[in-house]
């Protein structure tokens, strides 16, 4: 027990402070929180988790293939930008648009299950992959995580419930603050355009430095 905590609470720390910062995915998370309910907020994190813990166990064990194959990386790192941008600004534009009406987000204005949605958003987000792949090699470099199967499963659990964590702070707390302050609709789709571009300009800084 005294080897298998800390390797879980490491995979834990990481993914739930990765959370924190204000990102597309939590602030969906929210978004299905105050405009839906939250089980289907639970179905989207859910979701969301699931494809971040397969992302993070293909970066333990393919870490030399990864090495191999930066200009892969790069070119999904630009698409991702690209995608983020447009989706920033057809986000915005759509809020707009609809002049008042408490219509839902963009990105959460369909039937689409959202544990598959979830993943969808999740999926389209591959820049978990080089992020997991720096933090696993760095703990598997200092000792802290052992390359084994039971110390990388250990570590891609902490993963996952961190994550789960992360989205729990922004379903409710994110909710209790729209509600607090009568935040409308159509300010929630302004802010989720708005993260969107962040989002990409961080990660063309990222890119070039």
């Amino acid at each position: 027990m005294g080897e298998i905590l800390p390797v879980l609470f490491i995979g834990f720390g990481v993914s739930f402070l990765g959370q924190l910062p204000l990102g597309n995915l939590n602030v969906a998370a929210t978004q299905i929180g105050v405009q839906e309910n939250f089980k289907n907020a639970w179905l989207f994190s859910i979701g969301v988790a699931l494809v971040e813990v397969i992302y993070l166990r293909l970066g333990l064990n393919s870490s030399e293939w990864m090495m191999r194959n930066k200009t892969l990386f790069s070119i999904m790192s630009w698409v991702t930008v690209a995608l983020f941008y447009i989706l920033g600004i057809i986000c915005i534009w759509k809020a707009i648009k609809d002049k008042g009406e408490e219509k839902k987000g963009l990105l959460i204005d369909n039937k689409i299950n959202r544990f598959f949605l979830g993943m969808m958003f999740s999926a389209i987000n591959p820049l978990q992959i080089p992020f997991w792949f720096f933090w696993g090699t760095y703990f598997i470099h200092s000792g802290a995580v052992k390359t084994t199967s039971l110390d990388f499963n250990l570590f891609t659990v902490g993963a996952g419930l961190g994550t789960l964590s992360g989205q729990t702070v922004y379903m409710y707390g994110g909710t209790w603050l729209i509600k607090k302050l009568k935040t409308k609709n159509k300010l929630l789709n302004i802010i989720m355009g708005v993260v969107f571009i962040i989002s990409a300009t961080i990660q063309v800084y990222k890119i070039f430095f």
